[in-house]
């Protein structure tokens, strides 16, 4: 029997919804069969479910304006967006209504609206569709971010964000979509908190307090965890690998906690260095933990500058394993 995905996992999650709740439906552009949605998450589902999966206008303002409306009427909408980066043309629907609704009438209102957005590079899609625009919804109150990757469980994140009575910003990293869900790897230990949002915390197998703690979301995962195994294989460096759901709002009690064990941090994104998502873990932890750290902390991230369309070019401007290394032995050698 073939491995679940986590492409196969999200749309496992949203089939499990829409079987067991009549309030849940999708909408989003070309996601009924044939085309099942532009990375084909939603294949098969407009057949069994064909009123409740619904195709949208080129519009992305429109399809979440209605959405919040739907959820403000008690509905579940889940909305697709072909890719993330359209997210900037829906960003008034979603910071300044979905995400105010329930504070602007004391919680008598609640906006259970998932937006699901393939986000992030190394496709080739250029300067418009290959960009993590999750950072520009970070700072904004009433809206949850979700990013799942292959150590976590993906459908059950699913449900999680449609029964959450907040609105969710889901960011499906696209280069996780055919990546198999495995809650084991080799030379990690991998433990999951508790639900609805879990941490994976990926420790080494030896059970040792680790030499250094890196933090990091949705596909970088993958990165950072080659990176590690080959400091392990090379230079028998430790690391315990933090990687949060819930990107946001963030929990960082067991950054800091791991911290407190290995006294050196490195964090790892996507998107661009500057007034990043690691930056405001440093800052955070910093506070907190500031006498814990026996090294400065580094950040990993992408380069500030739009994202090439030439292969090369991108992988130049991307943060890659070997950018992780480095960052890694930084930390060691202070």
């Amino acid at each position: 029997m073939a491995k679940l995905t986590v492409g196969g996992a999200i749309r496992a999650g949203l089939e499990r919804k829409l079987a067991g709740d009549p309030a849940v439906l999708l909408l989003g552009e070309d996601i009924r069969d044939p085309y099942g949605g532009a990375f084909r998450v939603t294949r098969g589902l407009s057949d069994r479910f064909s009123d409740r999966v619904v195709n949208t206008p080129i519009s992305e303002a429109a399809t979440v304006g209605v959405a919040a409306g739907m959820a403000l009427r008690g509905l579940k909408p889940v909305v697709e967006m072909m890719f993330g980066d359209f997210l900037a043309l829906a960003a008034d629907q979603i910071v300044n209504h979905a995400a105010k609704f329930s504070w602007m009438y004391n919680g008598a209102v609640a906006v259970p609206l998932v937006i699901r957005a393939p986000m992030g590079g190394r496709r080739g899609y250029g300067p418009t569709h290959s960009q993590s625009l999750e950072r520009m919804f970070f700072s904004t109150p009433g809206l949850r971010i979700v990013a799942p990757t292959h150590r976590h469980d993906v459908t059950a994140l699913v449900g999680a964000a449609i029964d959450d009575p907040n609105p969710v910003l889901f960011v499906e990293g696209k280069l996780l979509y055919a990546l198999e869900l495995s809650p084991t790897a080799d030379a990690f230990d991998i433990a999951l908190t508790r639900p609805p949002y879990p941490t994976a915390v990926l420790g080494n197998a030896a059970g040792e307090a680790p030499d250094v703690t890196v933090v990091t979301y949705g596909a970088m995962l993958p990165v950072v965890e080659q990176a590690m195994r080959e400091l392990f294989d090379e230079d028998e460096i430790t690391g315990e690998i933090i990687v949060p759901s819930e990107i946001a709002p963030l929990d960082t009690t067991l950054i800091g906690q791991s911290l407190a064990r290995s006294g050196r941090l490195v964090v790892a994104e996507e998107g661009p260095r500057s007034w990043g998502w690691g930056a405001e873990i440093i800052a955070r932890v910093a506070e907190r933990w500031g006498d814990a750290f026996r090294a400065r902390p580094v950040r990993v991230a992408g380069q500030d500058v739009p994202l090439p369309t030439a292969r090369p070019l991108e992988e130049h401007v991307l943060p890659g394993a070997a950018d992780v290394r480095k960052a890694v032995e930084t930390v060691m050698l202070q």
